[in-house]
């Protein structure tokens, strides 16, 4: 758990920082139209990257930490329902779901292995 949550943490803190100080560069690389502003890109940088530093702290002890863990799997499973929504109602080019690849679904099994851990600690703790 300790090693998921803290590269997590380096993960979200690298990925806020390039979106925050590049903020074209991801729509450079996949060929897609910049945002007309965006600083709008930046903020979510730095929100990615503020995870990171809750992924490193809740690192130190999963167990008591466990809202950040949820709170972080809730946003890495909304972000792409959100996306499926938008693209749907042709609001997103496909290109934007290279975000996801890394940003949520590898993240998905790890942070679900945590929260059941958590699950399955607390409930032990309520049966005794």
């Amino acid at each position: 758990m300790k090693i998921t949550l803290q590269l997590a943490a380096i993960y979200n803190l690298l990925w806020g920082a390039w979106v925050v100080l590049f903020p074209n560069h991801f729509f450079e690389i996949t060929q897609m139209e910049p945002i007309n502003y965006p600083v709008i890109w930046q903020g979510m940088g730095m929100v990615i990257g503020v995870y990171g530093l809750g992924y490193w702290w809740a690192s130190y002890n999963p167990m008591r930490h466990w809202p950040i863990v949820v709170v972080g799997f809730l946003g890495k499973l909304f972000g792409p329902i959100g996306f499926i929504i938008n693209y749907l109602q042709d609001n997103i080019p496909i290109e934007f779901a290279y975000t996801m690849i890394t940003n949520d679904f590898i993240w998905w099994i790890p942070f679900s292995i945590i929260i059941y851990k958590v699950h399955k600690e607390y409930k032990w703790k309520l049966n005794d």
